[in-house]
């Protein structure tokens, strides 16, 4: 299919099944968590068939605005990730080692905030596909040169992608607070209002629902780092229950048959 062709992607405003529970390490945690989503059949497809959110450019996947750090942690973790990077690595080492961070403003709040460099057009460590070490993120590629996920190297918003996780205290009418952690399909709404200017984007399009797997194992990492060990094994346990009676409304991206083989598919461990 021609990298332009991105023709069959859906909205986002279709029938959802979701689940709420309480986090079995912490009582006052709740999580809330959109079971159509973390069922579909979606898989990062960067290299193999991602079209690019900007027309003409499928090789730099959703690099192309730099990555904003949540805190100070996340700045950190990328920053010593960066010392390790070699010219092997990093295809702009040479001009950027010391200077690959920049300020620009949060669309949502009109703030200063710190994110990675964009140079011609995309991040500082998207690696063009003539580097000799192969095109792609360099941070990424370091995770798996060094046997790591790329979660303990890449900035938050980079792993975290395309899974949204929300946080609000909430008051109950008994005087109770509860922090509810909402996990859900970062969708094109998610980048804001230039969400719906992006060329392509990958949660709603079926060229990206082709995993054998659903979410909830393939981003195992992922969600029990956004959510903790126990937290993600009663979601992995509830969605398991759930898939085994049929009651999860089908993620409309994936299609036929895969809906069908995923959700039926009981993991082994």
């Amino acid at each position: 299919m021609p990298e332009d062709d991105v023709s069959g992607e859906v909205g986002p405003d279709f029938a959802r099944e979701w689940v709420e529970f309480t986090d079995p390490a912490d009582p006052d945690h709740r999580v809330r968590a959109d079971l159509t989503w973390l069922t579909s059949a979606w898989t990062c497809v960067y290299g193999r068939g991602c079209a690019g959110v900007v027309a003409g450019r499928a090789e730099d996947g959703c690099c192309n605005h730099g990555a904003f750090f949540t805190d100070t942690d996340d700045l950190e973790r990328v920053t010593a990730a960066v010392a390790e990077l070699t010219g092997a690595d990093w295809q702009r080492r040479p001009e950027w080692a010391a200077d690959w961070t920049e300020p620009d403003e949060l669309e949502d709040d009109g703030e200063q905030a710190l994110r990675t460099r964009v140079v011609d057009g995309a991040c500082v460590f998207l690696n063009r596909a003539d580097h000799p070490g192969g095109g792609g993120c360099a941070l990424h590629g370091l995770a798996e040169r060094t046997g790591r996920h790329p979660l303990e190297t890449k900035p938050d918003v980079c792993w975290q992608l395309p899974v949204r996780r929300e946080q609000e205290w909430v008051d109950r009418p008994d005087d109770t607070r509860v922090l509810v952690s909402s996990i859900g399909e970062f969708d094109r709404r998610g980048w804001g209002p230039g969400g719906a200017d992006l060329h392509w984007w990958c949660t709603g399009s079926p060229l990206a629902h082709v995993a054998p797997e659903p979410l909830v194992l393939t981003y195992a990492a992922e969600l029990t780092e956004l959510l903790g060990r126990p937290a993600y094994a009663e979601l992995r346990r509830l969605t398991e229950a759930r898939l085994d009676l049929g009651l999860i409304a089908p993620h409309p991206a994936s299609p036929r048959p895969v809906p069908v083989q995923v959700h039926r598919h009981r993991p082994t461990t």
